[in-house]
């Protein structure tokens, strides 16, 4: 029997058409042959179905059912496309725990804890994970300019803590052009992390749990047109991302290895996509996605790609393996 798939889509956050364009890519190529699809959007004002001529029809929030045709339909399990808040920090997956259905993506702690840079890094570092020098500042505290910079150099990335996609980061060469940067991390998230730049190669790497088994995906290498990797270089063509990635056969174990004990450690399931940089062979972490881009421009897609994974199979992978 054909299972009903809830596919998620949008979100709160400034990753909302981001989302929706993942989404409506996991509604394309999930197999009719297994799965009965259906888009849902997820609005701060509204949740709703939206059927193949665009009708919308709201969701029932008490069991998360939709009713389009005066018959109630339930779902089998959630396929998550929301990138940030409510999907990928842990509030999404705590109201499908609570109502027993299976979604797609870790569990509500892990997403809360991966989506939050500052608390993911430090439960990462005793177990040797190497990150940047950083710096904490919250949205009210004073702004000691002159300590920044001699905890972290110059120059520094601001950044926003709980947010995705680039919005709210910020690359900042002049101790003058702070405050700016802190404005503008500010208008996506009330707590700042400001970390020392890492001159070395960027990588991108995925790991998902395919077929009952953790495993990692071909390294992308990034190499941003632009001063960093920020929303021009990811979503408007502003960046070259190279499969596999031009790294060392030891940078590569190594990298490799590392991104599988951070899945591991955090007890992630479906998929994560990480991202280092290089300084010498050694790879320092720059974040941890546990929603990632789904779109078939999108870095995860591509990686899967190159190991020989159709979207079909890769998004019933998903789906399977949360119904297990």
């Amino acid at each position: 029997m054909k299972k009903n798939i809830a596919i998620i889509m949008g979100g709160y956050s400034s990753e909302y058409e981001i989302s929706i364009k993942s989404g409506n890519v996991v509604h394309k190529f999930l197999d009719r042959k297994k799965y009965h699809p259906y888009r849902i959007v997820i609005q701060k004002e509204t949740w709703f179905y939206l059927d193949s001529e665009d009708q919308k029809f709201p969701v029932d929030k008490s069991d998360f059912s939709v009713e389009p045709g005066g018959e109630k339909i339930h779902f089998d399990c959630v396929f998550n496309a929301v990138h940030g808040t409510p999907g990928e920090d842990g509030l999404l997956q705590a109201y499908f725990e609570l109502l027993d259905i299976p979604q797609t993506s870790c569990s509500q702690y892990q997403a809360a804890l991966t989506f939050n840079k500052r608390d993911l890094l430090s439960v990462l570092k005793p177990y040797g994970v190497q990150c940047a020098t950083s710096y904490y500042i919250n949205q009210g505290d004073v702004i000691d300019e002159e300590a920044i910079v001699k905890k972290v150099g110059l120059p520094c990335f601001v950044k926003a803590n709980r947010a995705g996609s680039s919005y709210g980061i910020s690359k900042v060469y002049k101790k003058e052009d702070l405050k700016a940067a802190l404005d503008n991390a500010f208008s996506e998230d009330n707590e700042v992390i400001i970390e020392h730049f890492l001159d070395g190669t960027e990588v991108s790497v995925g790991v998902i749990t395919y077929n009952n088994e953790v495993k990692v995906l071909p390294i992308t290498e990034i190499v941003s047109e632009n001063d960093f990797f920020d929303f021009e270089a990811k979503y408007l063509g502003k960046s070259q991302e190279i499969t596999p990635a031009r790294i060392s056969k030891t940078q590569q174990d190594k990298v490799s290895a590392l991104a599988k004990k951070i899945y591991q450690i955090l007890g992630l399931k479906g998929y994560s996509r990480s991202e280092f940089i290089f300084m010498g062979d050694e790879p320092f972490l720059l974040e941890v996605n546990t929603t990632p881009g789904l779109t078939e421009e999108s870095i995860l897609p591509k990686q899967a790609k190159a190991a020989g994974i159709s979207l079909d199979d890769l998004f019933g992978s998903a789906i399977e393996e949360a119904m297990q």
